[in-house]
């Protein structure tokens, strides 16, 4: 198998999630403060910690380059090149200490994500992509599965609660009652198991670019289609996902035509 060509921008942010990694497992066993932000969503040190490491690692390599954090806001927005950092995603899940939570590092040049890295820290797992260079697991090229009928879809549904308020649950339903297995795998490690072809639908909702861009590229490149439930492709607005192989993208988001979040 051929190894993946790496750009100096995607080793730097390899080497930023490696960093961040190594604080959030130094947290995760507890000894860290936990404060609520304005959105009622908590935050920790280690989400701090985290994510001033790999903003000091990637503007000490591209000082000219923007960047968006979770925790930290927005700094040269208006660069050609931003990226976009989620430190931890999942702190929820760190707090209560189970382990789907990553750290999400992406890089939007002119509008378009051209770089993902996503980090399953305690899974092991460090999936990326370049646009154009496939996607990686843990140095094995990956890809979507190649499952046409519904009837044999694996599905994994993630943020349930905002799903079932949208105007659109009743359209979710009938899309979950055409699927063979459906489960909720969540965060980060639906999105590795779609790439990998051991799923082949990811449904989400409430989510923003930061949890979701890396993890776009990643499906793209691994031969999928990532958009939000509507079929638009990601942006900075985005807030929902519908990921799949292609043949099933197409039938899921027929059925959810007229789909209102």
């Amino acid at each position: 198998m051929p190894e993946a060509i790496q750009s100096a921008e995607l080793k730097v942010a390899i080497k930023a999630a490696e960093v961040a990694a190594d604080i959030s497992r130094q947290y995760y066993h507890g000894n860290f403060t936990v404060t609520t932000k304005s959105d009622m969503t908590p935050v920790t040190q280690a989400d701090i910690e985290c994510e001033q490491a790999i903003r000091e690692v990637i503007l000490a390599e591209f000082p000219h380059h923007g960047f968006f954090g979770e925790e930290t806001g927005k700094t040269q927005a208006d660069a050609a090149n931003l990226w976009l950092v989620d430190p931890i995603d999942g702190t929820k899940a760190f707090v209560r200490q189970y382990p789907f939570f990553s750290t999400q590092i992406a890089l939007m040049r002119d509008g378009e994500i051209v770089l993902g890295v996503s980090s399953g820290t305690m899974f092991g797992e460090l999936a990326w992509a370049e646009r154009g260079s496939g996607a990686w697991l843990n140095d094995k090229r990956i890809n979507v599965s190649d499952i046409g009928d519904p009837n044999r879809a694996a599905v994994s549904v993630g943020n349930l609660k905002s799903l079932a308020q949208s105007d659109g649950w009743a359209k979710l339903g009938e899309f979950i009652a055409m699927s063979d297995r459906i489960r909720g795998y969540g965060d980060f490690y639906h999105y590795h198991l779609l790439a990998s072809g051991k799923i082949d639908v990811v449904v989400e909702s409430d989510v923003n670019i930061l949890d979701i861009a890396a993890l776009s590229l990643i499906v793209t490149e691994a031969g999928g289609v990532f958009t939000d439930l509507n079929g638009a492709m990601p942006t900075l607005r985005t807030r929902s996902v519908l990921a799949a192989n292609p043949a099933l993208h197409r039938t899921f988001l027929a059925q959810l035509e007229g789909y209102v979040e």
